[in-house]
């Protein structure tokens, strides 16, 4: 007994009235795409390269990080690029150390930063806190709209110690930096 194949041959048949139809739908989803990522990088997310020593052993040179600036005011502890482009031509990577009315004092010769009376306790900081060839006359209270800044590596660390950088406005700070992407084994929260 023969069993006959009935398998019939059917032919696929594209509508190629739809075909530019389609072709529309991928290009306003890849425009939709590119525009959404363009306002969270414009508004929300940025990203910096690490330029330099100053905050060893946190972060270190050419590291990629991170920062969050959507409605952003920088607080004590935060890492924070800033737009020093007037001071010394570049974005430089810095961590808060007091905000607005509070007060500051540098203890030099015991290695000591001092705020609002209190001795932080900086487990962060991979030198000792040295005086800037460049000083200037740090102000006791912090005034309103600016932050007090310093490097974790504080002997090479261009900051707010020194006369070329001073106080930073706080329209100068770019964001917070929240996470190092790159490289890999250095990936890492920054808290």
């Amino acid at each position: 007994m023969k069993f006959k194949n009935k398998t019939s041959k059917r032919k696929i048949q594209v509508n190629t009235n739809k075909l530019p139809v389609y072709i529309f739908d991928i290009f306003k989803t890849v425009i939709f795409l590119f525009a959404l990522i363009s306002i969270v990088f414009t508004f929300f997310v940025k990203d910096v390269n690490i330029d330099g020593e100053s905050m060893k052993d946190t972060l270190f040179d050419g590291d990629k990080v991170i920062l969050t600036n959507f409605l952003y005011t920088p607080q004590v502890g935060d890492i924070v690029a800033i737009d020093a482009d007037q001071q010394i031509g570049k974005i430089i990577i810095k961590r808060v150390i007091a905000t607005e009315g509070q007060t500051i004092k540098i203890d030099y010769d015991n290695n000591r930063v001092i705020v609002d009376g209190v001795v932080l306790d900086e487990e962060y900081v991979a030198s000792t806190t040295t005086k800037p060839t460049i000083g200037w006359e740090i102000p006791e209270t912090v005034p309103e709209g600016y932050v007090f800044v310093m490097g974790d590596n504080r002997s090479v660390s261009l900051d707010s110690r020194s006369g070329s950088i001073q106080l930073i406005p706080k329209t100068m700070v770019i964001g917070k930096a929240q996470l190092v992407i790159y490289p890999f084994n250095h990936l890492k929260y920054l808290y």
